[in-house]
Parts: C-alpha cells; sequence; structure tokens
C-alpha cells in the first residue's frame, strides 16, 4: 500500500488521538478495507472490524449490520461522491474520522489507474465541520498538523507551514422528534404558553 512513503506521523498522531477519546473496550467499525492502520489499532489492543470494499456511497450493509460503539473514517469521505449517506447510516455512537486538507492552488487528486484512488471532495476544514453537523453528528475534539514532504516546490513548501491533515471526533447528537412522532405517540404537541391566556 505504501512503497516508499508510509505515514510514521500521521499514523502516530491519529493512534494518539484515538486513544484519547475511545477506550480498547470499545468495538470499532473502520470504513474502507483492512489497510496497515486497521493492523495498528488492532496490536493496541481494540477490536476492528472492516467493511470489505463495496461502494459506501450507495452499500451500507456493513454499517447496518455492524454493533460497533465506535467509527473510524481514516482518509475515507474524501474518496465518496456523498458521504453524507454513509454518515447518516452509521448506528454507532462515536465517530474517529480524518480528511487531508484542500492545499492552495492545487486540484482535486486522481488515479486514473484505480477507481478508488481518487478525490471526488478536497475539504476546508469548515466544509467538513458542516458536513458532519447536517448528518447529525455533533464534534467534540479537532485536531490538525502539517505533514511536510521531502520533496522540492511550492507545494512542499507551503505543506512546511499549512495543516495537511484535519481530524475529529464527534459523537451521535440526540434525535429529535418530530411534531408527527409526537402526535403518534400521544404526546402533546402544543405549546404550554396557551395555557395561560
Amino acid at each position: 500500500m505504501y512503497k516508499n512513503n508510509y505515514p510514521h506521523k500521521r499514523y502516530r498522531i491519529t493512534l494518539e488521538f484515538l486513544k484519547k477519546y475511545i477506550d480498547t473496550n470499545d468495538e470499532i467499525l473502520d470504513l474502507g478495507v483492512a489497510n496497515p492502520f486497521s493492523k495498528i489499532m488492532k496490536e493496541n489492543n481494540y477490536t476492528v472490524s472492516n467493511t470489505h470494499g463495496e461502494d459506501l456511497d450507495i452499500e451500507f450493509s456493513s454499517v447496518h449490520k455492524s454493533n460497533a460503539t465506535t467509527v473510524t473514517a481514516f482518509e475515507i469521505f474524501e474518496h465518496l461522491v456523498a458521504p453524507f449517506n454513509v454518515l447518516k447510516e452509521i448506528k454507532a455512537d462515536k465517530l474517529i474520522a480524518s480528511i487531508p486538507l484542500k492545499l492552495w492552488f492545487s486540484s482535486a487528486y486522481k488515479n486514473s489507474n484505480d477507481k478508488w484512488d481518487r478525490h471526488y471532495h478536497e475539504f476546508e476544514d469548515w466544509q467538513f465541520d458542516w458536513l458532519l453537523e447536517k448528518s447529525g453528528w455533533e464534534i467534540v475534539s479537532r485536531k490538525k498538523w502539517t505533514n511536510p514532504a521531502k520533496k522540492v516546490g511550492f507545494r512542499p513548501i507551503l505543506r512546511l507551514f499549512f495543516p495537511r491533515y484535519y481530524m475529529v471526533y464527534a459523537v451521535r447528537k440526540p434525535k429529535e422528534i418530530s411534531w408527527s412522532e409526537k402526535r403518534a405517540n400521544n404526546e402533546e404537541t402544543y405549546s404550554k404558553e396557551f395555557d395561560n391566556l
């Protein structure tokens, strides 16, 4: 998977962030196929299962079948056309997710030889926050960090100063009960303000 560029720094920071918020007793569903970081989580006493390579824009069976209390998604959502859909379908109450951040003057990444290795989204942090909020998540903690490349050029220089990765710990917002659901449950559906008139 990583021939000459194993992400030591990213994996170290990700593991520290995971350990800060997720107990090893929590069962984890890691979105995406088994990967080197899945192995690292298991080596650190986490119980981890992965999705199976299905298109998470339209296929949610692994998410629906999982009884995991935590979902992790490390550099996954930028590959999806509609990450909102899978975020809404997650049953777990906790989410740790990371994305690569958009860099000035750079177009979306595309590997012409691999349909899964391309980015539909190049997020800014506020866009990712908004996506999580709209899909029913509340962000508890955030972390950004740089990832300097050992290359020469304009983009590698920018990577020295501007964050490359953004990670969040989020919890599922309590579901708000709609007026029609309250009425169906024979709950009060009028405002008590009118009682005093």
